[in-house]
């Protein structure tokens, strides 16, 4: 392994990491940004709804931008518009204000996500094995950091604008340091356009209803995931009767064992495979949303959001992943893609959970992801070593992967 490709995977890896950081510090601090700007209760829906639409339409305008710009590029240039929109966030003073930075901050969010997991993919592909899930085991980790830092800040009762402006100025200048390192493998994705090439070109044009499959997996990922961060201190607190300083326990838990599981998930892929992993993923995940549903008590319920986070955590690195096994010599195009349901599913999943828990019950509404989660079995044979366009994959034989020493990539 290149020098060149340890700095790019480093220096990638810290990247997800300022990006967890940023969207932690943006998240967690949303009653002290209704509070600064004064957004009631029914406008606030609004403004957190345009983050995603537009961070959607900013990961669309990367499928076309990448066959001009370098994803490395746009990577090396949304982060830091993304922290300074943060920081325009928690400096501003009037509506208008805040709904500028906040339709920068999703714009440039679009742009980040879909061009940094590009790079991800094809860092995967250069090296040849799987490496995907420890990328997103950093952004976990930057989510840890930023709800700490998030934390200090309201414990101190620091301005909105104090506890952003020492982070964007340590965080600013070391992405733009580390962008130096970021690794487009352009000469492996052309290699591998020309293969598709031969067998007929098929690779070089992403059909959606070969990547239809892996759209719906990410969409009931991520509603899975919005429902534990936006229901669990409510549920845990109104529901299960826990106290409110316990109610905060669930996400935090669940955040650790997201970067625990993505910590070691690398190494299941390698071993056994990205389709056993997937299934075991989704199975954990529909536990957890089982244990959560029937709980008699809060710490029973805690039990169960600790599995959402070890079953959860591995659906959306490997869905990325297999996106660029899908469709090789498209793999850009298929992650700019693949990644806009990454907000749908954020869209769809807490207003679902709610109005179902306010028209039957929250222990009720817990069960709706819990069987989309399962249908992700449905669609395991997609995440195969080599998929099959036509009828759902297959994998290679065990031989052949320990035999290249990877996950088949």
């Amino acid at each position: 392994m290149t020098d060149v490709l340890r700095r790019g995977r480093a220096s990638l890896a810290f990247g997800f990491g300022v990006q967890g950081v940023a969207f932690a510090l943006l998240v967690t601090r949303i009653p002290a940004v209704q509070d600064r700007y004064g957004v009631s209760d029914a406008l606030l829906p609004a403004f957190l709804a345009a983050v995603p639409i537009l961070a959607g339409v900013g990961s669309v305008s990367t499928e076309r931008l990448v066959k001009r710009v370098p994803p490395s590029r746009l990577l090396r240039w949304s982060q830091p518009v993304v922290l300074l929109a943060l920081l325009g966030v928690g400096a501003g003073g009037r509506m208008v204000e805040l709904g500028v930075a906040l339709a920068a901050f999703g714009l440039a969010v679009g742009v980040l996500d879909a061009s940094m997991n590009m790079l991800g993919v094809s860092l995967q592909r250069a090296y040849g094995r799987s490496i995907m899930l420890s990328f997103h085991a950093t952004y976990s980790l930057g989510g840890i950091v930023g709800a700490s830092l998030a934390w200090a800040g309201a414990h101190w009762d620091l301005a909105l604008w104090m506890s952003y402006l020492p982070v964007v100025l340590v965080l600013l200048p070391a992405v733009l340091v580390g962008s130096r390192w970021y690794v487009d493998d352009r000469g492996a994705a052309a290699g591998a356009e020309e293969k598709a090439g031969e067998q007929g070109g098929e690779g070089q044009v992403v059909v959606f209803k070969w990547l239809l499959p892996l759209c719906l997996v990410m969409t009931f990922a991520y509603i899975g995931d919005s429902t534990v961060s936006n229901w669990s201190a409510k549920y845990l607190q109104d529901v299960l009767g826990s106290s409110e300083q316990l109610a905060t326990v669930p996400y935090n838990v669940y955040m650790v064992t997201t970067l625990l599981g993505r910590a070691i998930g690398d190494l299941g892929v390698r071993r056994f495979g990205a389709v056993a992993v997937v299934r075991g993923g989704a199975l954990v995940s529909a536990a957890g949303f089982a244990v959560v549903a029937g709980a008699p008590g809060a710490w029973v319920g805690m039990l169960g959001f600790t599995l959402l986070g070890l079953g959860l955590c591995v659906l959306v690195p490997q869905t990325f992943a297999a996106a660029g096994r899908l469709f090789p010599g498209a793999s850009d195009a298929a992650v700019a893609r693949l990644n806009v349901f990454n907000y749908v599913g954020f869209l769809i999943g807490s207003p679902l959970v709610g109005a179902l828990g306010d028209l039957w019950s929250y222990r009720g509404a817990m069960l709706v992801p819990m069987v989309l989660v399962l249908v992700t079995l449905v669609y395991a044979r997609s995440f195969a070593a080599q998929p099959d366009r036509y009828g759902g994959g297959h994998e290679r034989s065990r031989t052949a992967d320990v035999g290249r020493g990877s996950d088949g990539l």
